[in-house]
């Protein structure tokens, strides 16, 4: 079990609003200590299957087209596939007994909904985390949002994000959206294998790179995270919708192997309470590799001095608009320490369309023929930005990539 200490700031907070409302800002203490014992818990099965194929005799160029194969015609018309491969197909193909099918879909409209801005503040949020060596080092490692290479890697997972919000796709066998997931989650197995290896890996102060709990918190940051965050810029998620993509967001956590069942909010105030939890319990221990993460993503999106005329705009448009989320939606205290671009023009576009934004989500309501027609024009936007951005680039889930050093 890795040890977390509460931070005496965080903890005389907590006291006063106990005080004063009876609101414990804590998850409570059984909860703790299974957040605690799951960052030394990974995904088995996966990573059976990844220690059998990509890191065992099989090789890497032929476990993925083997994977490739599975997911294309089905594992059981694949005779040749390792008993390890059967496993992780029937355990990812198995459709938890909680799972409401309903519930699923109601959260995967509410990403639909937010579009473009799910991505951007669940980045931002993401940056603030960087704080962390556990964090930090297996991203740094992978090159994951380091150097060059950090705007496609966030393209790469915009490609899921929008894949499995598309209606009913995260329940349709064969769905583009579930092929992604598992290879999502071969790929973090794989990284994870490579980086506990390493030997700038702390397993004593860490546990396993890419955790149980380090999971769920990402689970986290695309449920009650924007779900609270984006009412500032006019987003109205009502507590229902809210409960409904926490349920979404713990069935996409068994597609790509995080099982927390023992942990996982079912409120949005326990959620809240973990998040608070991971803040009070900081190490601030990833040194020079949390600037160098932060501090590569939000310039990425600079146009190249090739760039000209519309496209140079558009450019400038999203680079302002993620340094403004940036600005809003990471702490202070931590974006201070980072060499960033000012934010405030992004910001002020944010603000400036909160309003708009707001008449929409409240005259949806009224309609649910302008509710579908507010998501479809959300995900053209988010699309036509994902696809201008990719280029020529592919996206390859890669699980065979070596670690940078």
């Amino acid at each position: 079990m890795v040890e977390l200490t509460v931070s005496p700031a965080h903890q005389r907070l907590r006291d006063r609003v106990a005080r004063f409302t009876g609101v414990d800002l804590l998850p409570e203490d059984a909860v703790q200590r299974v957040f605690a014992r799951d960052h030394t818990r990974g995904d088995p099965v996966a990573e059976r299957f990844v220690a059998e194929t990509y890191h065992g005799e099989l090789g890497p160029d032929r476990s993925r087209e083997l994977l490739d194969h599975a997911l294309r015609v089905g594992i059981a018309n694949v005779p040749d596939a390792p008993e390890s491969m059967r496993e992780l197909f029937a355990d990812f193909e198995t459709v938890p007994d909680w799972v409401d099918p309903d519930l699923v879909e109601t959260g995967a409209a509410v990403w639909r909904r937010w579009g473009y801005s799910l991505g951007a503040v669940g980045n931002a949020g993401t940056m603030d985390t960087y704080t962390e060596g556990s964090l930090a080092v297996p991203l740094s490692l992978s090159g994951g949002y380091a150097g060059a290479s950090a705007l496609h890697r966030y393209l790469e997972t915009t490609r899921w994000w929008l894949e499995v919000c598309r209606p009913g796709a995260a329940l349709t066998p064969g769905s583009t959206a579930r092929e992604v997931s598992l290879k999502v989650r071969v790929m973090h197995v794989s990284v994870r294998a490579r980086v506990a290896e390493h030997p700038e890996w702390d397993a004593a102060a860490h546990g396993l790179p890419i955790s149980q709990s380090e999971m769920m918190l990402t689970l986290l940051g695309g449920s009650v995270g924007p779900a609270v965050g984006l009412f500032a810029l006019g987003f109205l998620t009502s507590p229902a919708e809210m409960r409904a993509v926490l349920h979404f967001n713990r069935y996409l956590g068994h597609l790509v192997g995080c099982q927390v069942d023992d942990m996982f909010p079912t409120t949005v105030a326990d959620g809240l309470r973990l998040l608070y939890y991971f803040d009070a319990t900081r190490k601030h221990d990833s040194g020079p590799l949390g600037p160098e993460l932060v501090e590569a993503f939000v310039p990425s999106f600079e146009p190249g001095p090739q760039v000209r005329g519309r496209a140079r705009l558009r450019a400038l448009y999203h680079l302002h608009l993620q340094a403004g989320y940036t600005r809003l939606f990471m702490l202070p205290w931590n974006r201070r320490h980072y060499r960033l671009p000012s934010g405030l023009p992004g910001l002020a576009l944010l603000v400036g369309r909160a309003p708009f934004v707001a008449v929409v989500e409240t005259a949806r309501r009224l309609s649910p023929a302008l509710d579908r027609h507010w998501q479809r024009h959300q995900m053209r936007r988010w699309r036509r930005w994902h696809a201008w951005h990719l280029g020529q680039r592919e996206e390859r889930f890669d699980a065979a990539r070596e670690l940078r050093r």
